[in-house]
């Protein structure tokens, strides 16, 4: 239980929506809509990465029995 609420503070965090340096040097020379468009894109490019490892390891956990490891 302990995991899953540190997971969830982790994704409501406030720097969530933080971006590399070259990303924010061209989002600064642009206009307020195109760097709200950036920041949604590394925000929806960052998590299938890490959905794709949680339900990788919810499979080998659940077949645990099965793979003996």
């Amino acid at each position: 239980m302990k995991k899953i609420t540190i997971i969830a503070l982790l994704f409501v965090s406030q720097y969530m929506a933080a971006q590399c340096a070259m990303c924010k040097a061209v989002v600064e020379s642009g206009d307020a809509e195109m760097a709200e468009g950036v920041n949604s894109g590394i925000l929806y490019l960052m998590a299938f990465p890490y959905i794709l490892v949680a339900v990788v390891g919810y499979l080998i956990y659940r077949n645990r029995e099965k793979l003996k490891f």
